[in-house]
Formats: structure tokens, C-alpha cells, sequence
């Protein structure tokens, strides 16, 4: 069996336990295979990883709930083992295993699926602050996110903040149609649709109208030190040398950082030296900083993006020798 323990802080426990805790009763007996103990400020959970992942979201939906309403009543605790069983039905026993991160919306197992997304994921456990670097396709950003997930899910982090450099509009969005949301949203809309995977909408809405989970672009993290968060900067080779620097200096305690890039789409103006580019010189030899590389063997995308891949590296290879040649 597997034991999980989740320390209740901020919380009211006759509150949110309830009278002689049969909120987390009510829980307990929804499964029978598991054992669930409240002691004090901690709930222990012993049982299969599967049904501690449901339970673990559960007991997560109603301390949300709590922190919302200041409240929780049997009928709610009802509701939402009510609404984990209706998923649960829909799609059946979710698949199991160490590489699991945590359970989509529609029940799938959201886990590395090649030998350098395992290694993302080994590498950002054992370091604060990781570099994945890799082509289109390679899921670096999409296992970022669900790191990201599982580590507010988990309450190793109190929030997940997503920053990416609108570069496309050279971070100038005045010609855009509407207001600086909508402006914005397209260059994050990627971070959205992994979102939406990952959290279901209600919840998802709540964490986005409390800034429990921010999404912003990068020119918004000026100023800001980022602490017991999970910090996300996606497209970083579109950061100039400047923003990079800003951005990493941001990283406050308890923070864990991914910084990820593919550093044959730069969009910079040819003037202008890669943020990304130049860290990972300056930054080689420091100590407590990984660097993972992903490749065309990492594609999770259509067949088609490796060799898309393969032949554009070819030719950047062919350029190359031909710039080289006396």
C-alpha cells in the first residue's frame, strides 16, 4: 500500500473536518479499499495509487471549496465524491504506475512517454531550476505543465505561474482588437489548452480568478520575486539576453523553475542574441541547474513532425558546412 500524508494549514478543522469529522468519513466510506485517518492538522491516506490520486483530488476540491466558502457541509463532501465517481465511470479504471503525473480531465494517465521526458521529469525532482531544450513536439512544455499541476495539486507549491515573450507582436499588442486579456491570450493559448487538459473548468476558473495559477507575459514578471511557486517560461529562445536575466532572478524560495525552448524557431530580430542561447554557456557550470535535451525521437505529434524535423536539421546542417567552405 501507499501512504500519503496532506497537512491541513489555514483551515478552520471543526470547520472543514466537521462535527466529530464526518466529512472525512462520509469520504472514507466512499472507499472501502483505503484507509483515511485525520490526526490534528493531517490527513493520512493509505491505499492503491489510484484511488489516492482521487482522493488526494477530492479532499483538494474541498479545501478549495473551503477557502471559497469558509465552509463545508456533508452535502458538498457528497457532491464531489459524487462528481469524481461520475468521471470515474466515464472512463473507466484509470491506468497505474510510477510514471503516472496525474489524471486528465478524461480520466488518461498524463505520464512521460520517452526516455528524455522521464529524465525532464528525474531532473526537475532533483534540481530547482532545469533547462529542456528541444524541437517542436517533444511534450516539454505539456510535462512541464503537468509538473506544475501535480505540484499544486500535491500543495508543494501555493502557485503556478506561466510566462512566455509575445515576440510575435514584439511584446507591442496596441494593433490588436480588445482588451489587454484578449490581446494577450493568443501567444498562451498552448498553456490554456494543456490547462484544460489537466483541470477541470470549474476548478480551473477558480484558480485563474484567485491567481492560484497566473498566466502572463514575460514582460509582466518585471519587479516580481516568485516564491513557494511553480514558474514556468516557455518559447524562451524568443527572449532577448535581458529578459532572461530578469526572468531568472525572479526565482524566490521554495521555488522550482523550468525554462523551455526550441532554439531552431527564433523569432528575435537577427540583431538581437538569443536570452536561452547565451545561458546555457553562461550558466553550464553552476551548480543546482540541469540541462535536458529532447530530440526528433521525442515527437508525440503526428509521424510526420520527426521527419519535418530531421530534414530541417539536415539542411541547417548543409548550410552550415556550405557557410564554413573556403
Amino acid at each position: 500500500m501507499v501512504e500519503k500524508v496532506i497537512t491541513l494549514e489555514n483551515v478552520s478543522l471543526p470547520e472543514f473536518l466537521g462535527v466529530e469529522n464526518n466529512n472525512i468519513r462520509e469520504v472514507a466510506a466512499a472507499f472501502p479499499g483505503s484507509r483515511i485517518i485525520s490526526r490534528g492538522n493531517e490527513i493520512r491516506i493509505k491505499g492503491s495509487t489510484p484511488e489516492i490520486v482521487r482522493i488526494n483530488d477530492i479532499l483538494n476540491s474541498l479545501l478549495d471549496h473551503y477557502h471559497k466558502y469558509g465552509k463545508i457541509t456533508q452535502e458538498n463532501v457528497q457532491n464531489y465524491i459524487q462528481q469524481d465517481t461520475d468521471a470515474e465511470a466515464a472512463v473507466g479504471m484509470p491506468e497505474s504506475g510510477p510514471d503516472v503525473l496525474l489524471y486528465g480531465t478524461k480520466g488518461t494517465a498524463i505520464k512521460p512517454k520517452t526516455e528524455n521526458q522521464r529524465r525532464l521529469v528525474e531532473s526537475a525532482a532533483r534540481h530547482d531550476l532545469v533547462f529542456a531544450i528541444g524541437p517542436a513536439g517533444t511534450g516539454k512544455t505539456y510535462i512541464s505543465v503537468a509538473m506544475a499541476v501535480k505540484a499544486l495539486k500535491n500543495k508543494e507549491v501555493k502557485k503556478i505561474v506561466i510566462t512566455r515573450p509575445a515576440v510575435e507582436a514584439g511584446e507591442n499588442l496596441g494593433f490588436l482588437p480588445g482588451d489587454l486579456k484578449e490581446k494577450i491570450d493568443p501567444y498562451l493559448r498552448p498553456i490554456y489548452d494543456a490547462l484544460d487538459d489537466m483541470i477541470p473548468p470549474e476548478k480551473l476558473k477558480y484558480y485563474l480568478d484567485n491567481r492560484i495559477i497566473e498566466i502572463a507575459p514575460l514582460a509582466y514578471m518585471r519587479g516580481r520575486t516568485l516564491h513557494n511557486a511553480f514558474i514556468l517560461l516557455d518559447e524562451a529562445q524568443n527572449t532577448t539576453t535581458m529578459q532572461m536575466k530578469m526572468f531568472l532572478t525572479r526565482m524566490g524560495p521554495h521555488s522550482k523553475v523550468i525554462v523551455t525552448g526550441d532554439q531552431s524557431q527564433i523569432d528575435l530580430p537577427r540583431n538581437q542574441k538569443s536570452g536561452l542561447i547565451e545561458s546555457l554557456h553562461v550558466l553550464q557550470n553552476v551548480n543546482g541547474i540541469d540541462f535536458v535535451k529532447l530530440d526528433a525521437k521525442d515527437v508525440v505529434r503526428h509521424r510526420l513532425v520527426k521527419e519535418i524535423i530531421n530534414a530541417y536539421a539536415q539542411l541547417d546542417a548543409e548550410n552550415g558546412k556550405q557557410r564554413s567552405a573556403p
